[in-house]
């Protein structure tokens, strides 16, 4: 180091400049081969070995290579060139001026940690994208986890600066923060619950970007758009957006809709409330208007003067539910008769859907309760309705 100072000042002092000069001379010189070599290293890295590499994963099948060497993770490398050049050759230019070079060099330092987070941020973002597109990782939570991994990376980053700034050893100050750990986790309480709560929730697999979820708590009824380390962001149905906490998500109670979609089928549970008054024995005549119209199925062995004409009903809507193409043949088809209210006596269809959209689920639904009001009245049975004025004019 010292020979190469010596030959530049003696080739300064033959080509007639003044010894008093020649120190400062020399490094300046120094400092503008510095210069001109980081210049040249990040022109090259740029131009010649980014699109080389580029072209060499473009090439390939995977796309994973594709994320991991695009444009803004290897810019993000290429800014780590300059601090290490500078940092390794501030030396030949102030080597006889340590406080100089001292200071130089920390700022050389702290300029390649701030890089090397831009860098990381890059590197975790690429993995977020590879994850999205994985088939068995799009639909899990990641978001989070990376945002951990890069709240971790910043702090021992930001550990790293101080005690660069104070000559101090890191393991010193992780001491001194252990005593101010209340106050930390009093400033960080929100990214470390979340922090909690978003592995928790990828590990549980509660829930996931894309999930149809009910939270009336938060007023959140919609489809999860996405998960993060402090938010779990609803769109609900009215195209507004609801910010839940993930600590929330995992203390308090939601309704999860996923295995709903999953099962290929949507729940229809309704009823309708017959009025008493109209529940009676058929008579003959009934019943073979009833079979003559194919409403009325019975065995030979049935005694026709106990039948029921909400039995009779009963039994329709089943053998109705069991035809129709748009229930699911293969969950549970009840018609079941409740107890008895003031305002009638209930009787409850239960059968799922094979639709789960929610348009179609209910263009399903009004189409099954359609023809069960029009079918009605062929068993001689009527829907209790509170009396209005004109009832009560007629």
């Amino acid at each position: 180091m010292n020979d190469i100072n010596t030959t530049i000042q003696q080739l300064l002092q033959n080509s007639g400049i003044p010894s008093l000069y020649t120190d400062w001379t020399t490094r300046c010189l120094i400092l503008a081969g510095i210069l001109l070599l980081s210049f040249i290293a990040v022109k090259l890295f740029r131009h010649l070995l980014i699109p080389l590499l580029q072209s060499i994963t473009s090439q390939t099948k995977a796309t994973w290579d594709d994320h991991l060497f695009n444009d803004k993770i290897l810019h993000s490398a290429n800014r780590l060139i300059v601090p290490i050049i500078w940092y390794l050759l501030l030396p030949f230019a102030f080597s006889d001026m340590l406080y100089v070079l001292n200071l130089l060099q920390k700022a050389c330092l702290i300029y390649f940690i701030a890089v090397t987070l831009v860098f990381v941020k890059s590197f975790t973002d690429s993995l977020y994208e590879i994850s999205s597109q994985h088939e068995t990782l799009r639909n899990r939570p990641l978001k989070g986890i990376y945002q951990m991994v890069y709240l971790i990376t910043i702090i021992i980053g930001a550990v790293l600066i101080i005690s660069i700034l104070i000559d101090k050893d890191a393991t010193t100050i992780l001491t001194g923060l252990g005593a101010s750990a209340a106050v930390l986790m009093l400033i960080f309480k929100d990214s470390i619950l979340g922090l909690v709560a978003g592995v928790q929730l990828s590990a549980n697999d509660m829930l996931r970007p894309g999930d149809w979820i009910s939270m009336p708590k938060y007023g959140a009824d919609g489809y999860i758009t996405e998960v993060t380390l402090t938010t779990v962001k609803v769109q609900n149905f009215d195209k507004t957006i609801t910010t839940i906490p993930p600590y929330s998500l995992v203390s308090d109670s939601f309704q999860n809709w996923r295995g709903m979609r999953e099962s290929g089928g949507r729940r229809i549970k309704r009823s309708i409330f017959i009025d008493a008054n109209t529940i009676r024995f058929c008579t003959e005549e009934e019943c073979k208007r009833l079979q003559e119209k194919g409403l009325l199925k019975t065995s030979g062995n049935e005694n026709v003067k106990q039948l029921i004409n909400l039995r009779l009903f009963r039994n329709y809507v089943i053998d109705y539910l069991k035809s129709n193409p748009e229930i699911h043949p293969d969950y549970w088809q009840i018609v079941r008769m409740l107890q008895p209210t003031p305002e009638g006596i209930p009787l409850e269809i239960y059968c799922f859907s094979k639709t789960t959209e929610w348009i179609a689920y209910e263009d399903v639904q009004n189409r099954l309760f359609e023809h069960i009001f029009a079918v009605l009245h062929e068993f001689g049975l009527k829907i209790f309705q509170r009396p209005s004025g004109q009832d009560f004019r007629q």
